[in-house]
Formats: C-alpha cells, sequence, structure tokens
C-alpha cells in the first residue's frame, strides 16, 4: 500500500488516491488552523481495511507535515484518530 500516491485536490477540497479507475477521496474543509475531515467514500471495487486505513494515515500525515489540527466529522476518521496515539495529537486542545 505504500505506492499509493495522495493528491490534494483544493478545488474540490479533497485528498484523492487513484486505483485503476476508481477515485477514493476524503471531503474537507479548512479553517483557520483546522482542517475538517467530514466525508470518507471509497467505491466498493477498492473497499477494505487495509486500503482505508493506509489512505487515512497518507491524509494524516499529509496534515501532520503542513502543522494543522484535525476535526474528524466523519465517524470512521474519527474512530480511526481516537484509536491511534499517534494521531490523537493532531486533535484540537479537548478533543478525544
Amino acid at each position: 500500500m505504500n505506492d499509493l500516491t495522495l493528491v490534494n485536490n483544493e478545488f474540490l477540497r479533497q485528498f484523492e488516491i487513484k486505483v485503476d479507475d476508481n477515485l477514493a477521496r476524503i471531503e474537507y474543509s479548512e479553517q483557520e488552523r483546522k482542517i475538517f475531515l467530514t466525508k470518507l467514500h471509497i467505491p466498493d471495487e477498492i473497499k477494505d481495511k487495509d486500503f482505508q486505513e493506509a489512505f487515512m494515515v497518507k491524509v494524516l500525515e499529509f496534515i501532520q507535515e503542513k502543522n494543522l489540527s484535525v476535526v474528524p466529522t466523519s465517524p470512521t476518521i474519527a474512530s480511526f484518530v481516537r484509536g491511534n496515539r499517534r494521531y490523537k495529537r493532531l486533535l484540537p486542545v479537548g478533543m478525544l
């Protein structure tokens, strides 16, 4: 899963990874120094737990490099962030 290329499509405000002819995406909105991850869309053709986790890791690593806080409003992404100590520090103060 390391060969996945993450694209930040700023125009559509979404992170994208293309696998064959399928496009997985995480929609976001940015406000001040926070990025709100609002929706996770993974086509059925590439839907598996390993891909989903690899995609979220790539997005969270990107956010970490930009020194932003993350506010996951998607239940799937929120659960992933809360379940991974490594990414909890990206959450704004008081949000666990």
